[in-house]
């Protein structure tokens, strides 16, 4: 069964084609008002979730469809003890389609891999987080009129910001795209995010001064220093003020230059940006519904004939080792062994996290 747990799952044709439907959705609407009639989708939020549970749910509505809500791991089983694998199995009884938000990494993928249903990652922990990808690229698409051939900031929460990791993901994969990572030291992007660079040649600088990178960028993407990321309250203190974009930063950027961020936001974005026509966050909003509508009417069409289900990874899976990475679904879920793959580094790294394994003595 199809399921869409990483931007990888989906190759470049497939976005493209994804956004074309997006945007023909948006401007003929009512073509589109029956097409999930009589589906209906499960929306499983074990973690709190304003414009990502709302934009699916608004997208599989407008559909034709309809929707099966949980909000808050202590309204659900999970709170008993029950693990995703058999949550999952169990509202696959219910539902067409799931969408899920976690915050152990790789708990999408345990839930892929048990549903007899298509799941959509809807955020995993600090991980991936694909639908907000597809928001970002349907935004940058009809911004900038292209995909390629930008410098892209990554400014704020690069460790634990799984909007950054899976926008990455995705935008390497279009030519001649450039990235400034600008964060603290404590926050810079993970190994396994330079190791996408690396693999993919794409030149890219780590700074943590956003001032002297903003005149050189064509897109700038702030993030959140997430609070509930943090085991250790007082580090969340020393970083949460790292970074404010304001009125006055605003005039060193090129006229042409856009403002994303997934939101929510704290501090890092002056509420008077709001009124720089640059300021694009809010149509990330609204690009989200449409091309969580995509993905929808393409996983279920899919569904209708099933194929072995593509992959644009291709990696090849081993089983043994230890993923030290805490927040890995690996540590609670029921039964669930360890897996690996390898990077072209040599380095064995989690299947379900992408942490580097310990190395076996």
């Amino acid at each position: 069964m199809r399921s869409v747990i990483d931007t990888l799952d989906l190759t470049v044709e497939e976005i493209n084609k994804m956004m074309d439907i997006a945007i023909d959705i948006d401007t003929h609407p009512r073509k589109y008002a029956k097409s999930c009639e009589g589906k209906k989708m499960a929306t499983l939020f074990f973690e709190p979730s304003t414009r990502t549970r709302l934009s699916h749910e608004a997208a599989m509505l407008e559909l034709g469809g309809s929707v099966l809500g949980l909000t808050g791991a202590q309204n659900s089983s999970a709170v008993k003890g029950e693990s995703v694998a058999d949550t999952v199995k169990t509202v696959s009884c219910y539902a067409d389609i799931i969408a899920i938000r976690h915050s152990l990494e790789g708990a999408a993928l345990v839930a892929s891999e048990n549903a007899s249903i298509p799941v959509i990652n809807a955020g995993d922990g600090g991980h991936n987080h694909p639908t907000q990808t597809l928001a970002d690229l349907l935004t940058i698409y009809r911004e900038k009129g292209k995909l390629s051939g930008l410098t892209i900031g990554m400014c704020g929460d690069l460790k634990y910001g799984r909007t950054v990791h899976s926008l990455i993901n995705a935008m390497t994969r279009y030519e001649g795209n450039r990235f400034v990572c600008i964060s603290p030291d404590e926050l810079k992007i993970p190994e396994y995010t330079e190791q996408v660079f690396k693999e993919a040649g794409i030149e890219y600088e780590i700074t943590d001064n956003l001032e002297k990178a903003l005149p050189g960028l064509d897109i700038l993407y702030m993030t959140r220093i997430q609070r509930e990321r943090f085991d250790n309250p007082q580090l969340y203190d020393k970083l949460k003020d790292s970074y404010s974009l304001t009125v006055d930063k605003m005039e060193h950027a090129k006229q042409d230059m856009i403002v994303m961020h997934p939101l929510p936001r704290v501090n890092e974005i002056s509420v008077k940006v709001d009124d720089d026509p640059r300021a694009c966050y809010f149509k990330q909003c609204l690009n989200g519904k449409l091309m969580r509508m995509s993905l929808i009417i393409k996983l279920l069409d899919e569904a209708k004939v099933p194929t072995k289900e593509k992959n644009s990874r291709n990696r090849k899976i081993y089983s043994g080792g230890h993923c030290h990475n805490l927040k890995c679904i690996t540590h609670i879920e029921q039964e669930l062994e360890s897996q690996f793959y390898i990077d072209d580094d040599g380095d064995k790294r989690c299947r379900y996290c992408d942490t580097e394994m310990i190395r076996e003595p």
